[in-house]
C-alpha cells in the first residue's frame, strides 16, 4: 500500500473551523466508537477488507517507532449500521509486539476489534488525534475505492475526517485510525 503522503496534519482537537459540526462528537468521543454506532443503529456489522503483513505509512511509522522497512500488521475494515457503511477503520501492530494478549488481532475475524479493546481494563488508550485526508493520501483512495465497490451511491468527497490514538498492552502500541465516511452523518449524533 505504499502511494505518496501528502503532509497532512493530526490535532488533539478537531479545529472548529473546518470540521462539520456534526462530526465533532464522533472525533472527540473517547468512549468505543463500535458502542457508540451500536446504539445509534438497528444492525451493527463488520467487513474484513485485508488483514496481513505490510508497510505502514510514513506517518504512521513515526508515531509507532518503526524503523526503515519494518512491516506491521496491517488490518482494514469497514464498520457498517443498518447495512451502509460508515466508517474505514486501519488498525496497525508491530510484528514485535505481537505477544500475550495482542495475539487476539489476528484471530479476531470479523469480530469489532474495539469491543476486545475496550473489555480489557489491562489496555490504556492514548489522546485521540484527528486529522482531514484529501486525494493526496494513500487512506483516502482506499477508502473511496472501497465504497465505490460496496455502496456507489456514497460517493466521497473531497476530503475524509479521521481520528487515531494507540492502544497499549505491557508498554505494546496498537494504532487504530478510524476515518469516518458520508453515511455517518446520517446516524444521530
Amino acid at each position: 500500500m505504499r502511494t505518496r503522503l501528502h503532509h497532512e496534519t493530526w490535532h488533539p482537537t478537531p479545529p472548529r473551523a473546518t470540521v462539520p459540526p456534526a462530526l465533532q462528537p464522533w472525533l472527540t468521543d473517547p468512549a468505543s466508537l463500535t458502542a457508540r454506532i451500536t446504539a445509534r443503529c438497528g444492525q451493527f456489522a463488520v467487513r474484513v477488507l485485508f488483514q496481513s503483513l505490510d508497510q505502514a505509512l510514513r506517518d504512521e511509522a513515526a508515531v509507532l517507532s518503526l524503523r526503515p522497512g519494518e512491516r506491521v500488521w496491517v488490518r482494514e475494515v469497514l464498520l457498517f449500521a443498518d447495512g451502509r457503511p460508515v466508517v474505514f477503520a486501519r488498525s496497525l501492530l508491530p510484528r514485535r509486539n505481537v505477544r500475550g494478549a495482542w495475539n487476539l488481532f489476528r484471530g479476531l475475524g470479523a469480530r469489532p476489534l474495539g469491543a476486545a479493546l475496550f473489555a480489557d481494563p489491562a489496555i490504556a488508550r492514548s489522546a485521540l488525534t484527528c486529522t482531514r485526508l484529501d486525494r493526496r493520501d494513500a487512506r483516502y483512495h482506499r477508502a473511496r475505492s472501497v465504497l465505490a465497490t460496496c455502496a456507489p451511491e456514497s460517493a466521497l468527497g473531497h476530503d475524509l475526517w479521521g481520528r487515531r490514538s494507540l492502544f497499549r498492552l505491557h508498554g505494546r502500541a496498537l494504532m487504530v485510525s478510524e476515518f469516518f465516511l458520508p453515511a455517518i452523518y446520517d446516524l444521530p449524533r
